[in-house]
């Protein structure tokens, strides 16, 4: 089957009633937990984007005081976990404030674990990488904004 294009189903969906699109959009959720989510961003928290950010830091927290810290190699694959989460709560958002917000928080919690993360490369590396995205989205944003995450990220090491 040939999926159509985006252009294809803006112009479908301007045709259907909106009976038909609101049974469309509750089909899309059915079949995916990142549609369910997305939708649910969008309809619950996409005007409130300090309650979501802190939301999300909330469960950041959460994620990662479960990590098993009997190896580096468990802590490697929770790390990532809570990072490929946070990534995707960032697409959701699309905005540069924050994706700077839960990155700084990510590298904030992960230099309060236990057993350190510097003494492991791979785990200082996926640090350096996140500060490294944060300087990077952090040009993009107002001055007054920057002012303010720049404090931030100069706390950290």
């Amino acid at each position: 089957m040939k999926t159509a294009s985006l252009k294809e189903i803006k112009d479908e969906l301007k045709h259907a009633s909106e009976t038909e699109v609101l049974a469309l959009c509750l089909e899309l959720a059915r079949f995916k937990k990142e549609n369910k989510e997305l939708l649910t961003y969008l309809l619950f928290n996409a005007s409130n984007e300090l309650r979501f950010v802190e939301s999300v830091k909330a469960q950041m927290v959460l994620d990662l005081n479960d990590i098993n810290t009997a190896t580096y190699y468990w802590m490697k694959k929770t790390i990532r976990k809570v990072l490929r989460n946070t990534k995707k709560y960032i697409r959701y958002s699309k905005k540069k404030e924050t994706e700077v917000a839960l990155l700084l928080f990510f590298c904030q919690q992960l230099l309060l674990l236990e057993p350190s993360i510097r003494r492991n490369v791979t785990l200082w590396n996926i640090y350096n990488r996140q500060l490294d995205l944060v300087r990077k989205s952090m040009s993009k944003l107002h001055e007054d904004l920057q002012y303010d995450f720049n404090k931030e990220l100069e706390q950290m090491p």
